[in-house]
This record gives C-alpha cells, structure tokens and sequence, in this order.
C-alpha cells in the first residue's frame, strides 16, 4: 500500500471514528456499555475463533493488528460462558506472557486487556500479589512467565491465552510445559498471539495440523489507530522485510545471504552466564537525535576464562538525546561492572567522548574508529558465531532480528544496522584484538 493511499484508509477511518462518536453522544451509558461489550459487532473474521475441533490457534498480526483484543475477547468470552466462544463456564486459565509486567502491563491491564473489557458487572478482580484473576462467577486465571517454566510444572488448565511467544525467553520449553498442564475440561484449547518471528516455536506451530492460523495486518485495524501512524509508520515501513513482518504479520525467515543465522543463535543460547574475565559495553552512537534519528546501539559482552564471547544485554535506544544514551551506557557499565566503555567515534569525534565524560569522567572509554565497511567488520564476529564461540545470555529479539536480517548491502528496511554495530565493536574489542587483563568476576 503507497504512502497515498496509506493516508486515505486513515481518513476513512477516522469519518467512520467521528460518525461512531456522534452516535454513541446520543446513547444512554447503559447503551454505549451494552455497544461495546458487543464483540461480534466490532471483530473481523480473523479475530474470531476458528470452526472446528482445533486445539491451538495462532493468531499472527502486525504491530495494533487487534491481536491483544482478540486473545482477551476470546478468554472472556469462555470465562463467562458465552456463546459462540465457550457455551459453558471454563473456570481454569493461564496466561502466559514473555514476563510478569507484560502479562499484567498488555494482557490484564491494557487497553485492550481483559479488566478494560469487560463490563462493571462481569469484570474479574486482580488480586497481583497472587497472581491471579477472578471473575465474580467462580472463574479463575493465573499469570505465568516465559522467564520461569518450572512455574508451570503441576497447575492444570482448561484453556490458556500465550501472548508473543515469538519473543519468550524459554520459548520451547515452557510452551511443552503448557501442553502438559492444558488437561481439564473436555476441549483443551488455547490461542497463541504474536506479532511472527521465524524462531523455532512459531515455525513448528504454523506446521502443525492441528493449529489454526490466522494472520492479521496493521492496517486491517485501521479504525483503531491514529491517522498519523497510519501514515508516518505503516507508509514509510510497507512492502519493506520489516513492514512484511511487523506491519503484515507475515513469518519472514532468514534471508539466504544473511551473515547469521538463527539456528546458530538458539543452539548457542544460555541462561545464565560463566564467570567473566573481561567485560565491556559498546556504543555506536546516532549522527543526530529526535523521533526520526537512528538508534544508538548499546550492546554489552563479556568473554570467559575459555576465550568464549557472551551478549549480555541490549540497551539500544532511539530518539534519545545525547546526554540520554551517554547516561544509558554508563548506567550499564556500571550495573555489569564493566572493564571499559567502547564508543565509534566516526559519526560525533571527540564529542561522543566528551559527552560521555560529562555523565561520569571516572569511566574509562577507548574509542574505535570505523576504516572498513559494516559488511567486512561483521564478517569475523559472525564467524565466531559459526564456530560456536559466541553464546547469547537470554533473548534479544530486536538485536537477533538485525543480525539475521543483514546482508551484503546491509538491511532489507535501509536503516543502519546500529544494533548490531554495537554487538561488532564489542566482541571485536573482546576476542578479535587484545583480551585485556585478567580479572575473574560472576554475574
């Protein structure tokens, strides 16, 4: 879709928004209540539960696609019993989020999670220090992590709601920890909500015979979203890889020219890290600041007494002014005990220096300078991922994403790879020149 007509479906909507609002300015409240408690009249058909005997749907949309409504529409519609979702009570639930702050944040608390859905009557009672959701008919959820899969080693339940599980920590296994407990009821059943990575459980459920997929776009739900996003996001992003994946919903996977691979990166993953004798934190810094700038890529490894590499944290950051990423950087430095902060230095001189100096003078900085193109500065660290000797400490979508998705002539979507610019200034301080002194630490 052209930026053009990007824009005329923004404004379509927003005539439908504004007759919508002129309506319900002269219903009763009870009646706007009744309106929007009324799922069927507002969702499209991808929104909606299957037909048929199914046991996992999997609903894969762009970012706003109407994915979080969908999920939470469908749990409190078997919560209450009503019909064409449910029919009878289901009073056993999991949801089962990427942490706990995003189950509570997304799948309870937000604008389209289940409290904002339901009206005064039905609505169930968050009780957080349990965990747990209660609705006044006897109906119970409890909330899960990706980060935690033995958490779900002995509850039981009827259905579960799993909101994107293509960025889960412990994707494999606590989704195989789920199915174990999905035994109540006569229809287990569960839905699966995610904006599509091609990491190995979103690619396993889109093969299975018995899972359902549904695929949903952004602009699809373009009566829901501001005209501007429309505009400035969907029109700059579409018919892009990232537009495919992100707006689109489409499962992208990796490009064939690509320097890394995703299977290189799972196989090598861990969740904690060895103790390390070095550790540094890297910084490739944007040419300007503001909404449209590029990130500053902020990427922290370590290497082990074995001379093995470990990502450690991402911290990139978009839009921050300079004061802000410098803070960021020093912040992490400090939280992992660093050896020493690495900035490039191409873009700002001796600015990116002395900016981060302003933050705190006491932290050693050795800046790097860029002589040779992105492609031929990645190749050696991409080789160390090859020969198994760089491990990824947790998961780090946004960072893995730019990794697979870098080419000969650098990303699909134009953008610099500053992510993975970080990642490369790290890991080429840590193992490809000298290793520093030896200084044993735990994490």
């Amino acid at each position: 879709m052209s930026s053009a007509s990007t824009l005329r479906a923004a404004l379509k909507a927003s005539d439908a928004r504004n007759e919508l609002a002129r309506v319900a300015a002269l219903m009763t409240p009870a009646e706007r209540e009744r309106l929007r408690d009324d799922w069927l009249l507002w969702a499209r058909p991808d929104q909606l539960p299957p037909d048929g005997d199914w046991t996992t749907w999997l609903l894969l949309g762009g970012r706003g696609a109407g994915k979080t409504r969908a999920g939470a529409e469908w749990v409190k519609a078997v919560a209450l019993g009503r019909e064409p979702f449910g029919g009878l009570v289901t009073g056993r639930i999991a949801l089962v989020g990427e942490t706990f702050s995003d189950v509570r944040d997304v799948m309870i608390e937000g604008v389209s999670g289940l409290l904002r859905i339901h009206r005064r009557a039905d609505r169930p009672r968050w009780l957080p220090s349990l965990r747990r959701l209660e609705w006044p008919n006897g109906a119970v959820a409890q909330a899960f992590s990706s980060e935690d899969p033995e958490a779900l080693r002995g509850p039981q339940f009827e259905i579960a709601w799993a909101d994107e599980i293509a960025k889960w920590r412990h994707a494999e296994e606590v989704w195989d920890m789920l199915q174990f407990g999905l035994r109540l009821g006569t229809r287990p059943r569960q839905v699966a909500t995610t904006t599509p990575r091609a990491v190995p459980l979103v690619k396993r459920l889109v093969a299975d015979p018995a899972c359902v997929v549904a695929r949903a776009s952004t602009r699809a739900n373009a009566f829901h979203l501001a005209p501007r996003f429309l505009d400035a996001v969907v029109g700059r992003y579409q018919g892009t890889r990232l537009g495919r994946q992100e707006l689109d919903g489409e499962l992208i996977e990796d490009r064939e020219d690509a320097l890394w691979r995703r299977e290189e990166i799972e196989r090598s993953r861990l969740d904690a890290a060895p103790p390390m004798v070095r550790i540094v934190v890297a910084v490739d810094p944007p040419a300007s600041s503001g909404a449209r700038a590029d990130a500053c890529g902020i990427v922290a490894a370590g290497v082990s007494e074995a001379g093995v590499g470990h990502v450690l944290a991402d911290a990139s950051i978009r839009g921050a002014r300079p004061t802000d990423w410098a803070a960021r950087a020093i912040g992490l430095f400090e939280a992992l005990d660093a050896d020493c902060l690495v900035a490039e230095v191409n873009q700002g001189g001796e600015m990116v220096t002395t900016i981060l100096r302003e933050v705190d003078p006491s932290v050693p900085v050795k800046t790097v300078r860029a002589t040779r193109g992105k492609w031929l500065r990645a190749e050696p660290v991409a080789a160390l991922y090859a020969q198994g000797r760089v491990h990824h400490v947790g998961a780090f979508p946004e960072l893995e994403d730019e990794l697979c998705d870098f080419g000969p002539e650098g990303l699909t979507t134009g953008r610099s790879p500053d992510r993975l610019d970080a990642l490369v200034w790290a890991l080429t301080a840590l193992m490809l020149e000298g290793k520093g002194r030896p200084k044993v630490r735990g994490l």
